[in-house]
């Protein structure tokens, strides 16, 4: 049962990050546009610039769930990459209950109102020829955390199994794949005298 679950907020987690990746792309290419029209035909429009800054901060605030599920935000590895996977498993469950809830609570609470005002008075760019309705990208915030609370569920559950020896700890921190290729090469050159 608790690997169905693990799963299904994997695929959760799975989901937004294909719409992070979608809007990373939407991102470069609006860069890419804004580039060629401010540069080769030196006309510049207020607006894509200002949705450069959107975009971005989309993918940033999207990312953060995506990240969690893959293990990918930064931690002190030099402690942590040498713990077995049961006390590494017990770290992270004890991070999503102490760090994880209490500060995306806080965001959720503290930015409804920074929104609500927003949409209330129908923010837009104090630029001419900025976006308009600013309370869209605003109301990004507490959406962002939501669903990193609904993916920390994903998160505790695939360390709790962890935890229970239902799988093994999986490991997708850059310098473990960096020791993992060390590895592999040193196999390599072994093979080949």
């Amino acid at each position: 049962m608790l690997l169905k679950l693990e799963r299904g907020f994997d695929k959760l987690a799975d989901f937004i990050g294909g719409i992070t990746g979608i809007v990373l792309v939407l991102m470069i290419l609006n860069v890419f546009y804004d580039a060629i029209m401010r540069y080769l035909f030196n006309s510049g429009d207020i607006a894509w610039q200002e949705m450069e800054w959107h975009l971005f901060s989309v993918v940033i605030l999207l990312g953060v769930s995506y990240t969690l599920k893959e293990d990918g935000h930064v931690r002190v590895d030099l402690i942590y990459d040498n713990l077995s996977d049961k006390k590494k498993a017990m770290i992270n469950m004890i991070g999503v209950i102490t760090f994880i809830y209490p500060i995306s609570l806080l965001i959720v609470y503290g930015s409804y109102d920074f929104v609500h005002e927003s949409y209330a008075f129908n923010e837009i760019s104090g630029d001419p020829g900025g976006l308009t309705h600013r309370w869209i990208i605003k109301s990004m915030i507490p959406i962002s955390f939501i669903l990193l609370m609904v993916t920390s569920i994903g998160f505790f559950i695939k360390n709790l199994n962890t935890y229970l020896g239902l799988h093994n700890y999986e490991d997708h921190s850059f310098s473990h794949q960096a020791h993992e290729y060390k590895e592999k090469i040193e196999e390599k050159s072994k093979g080949n005298k």
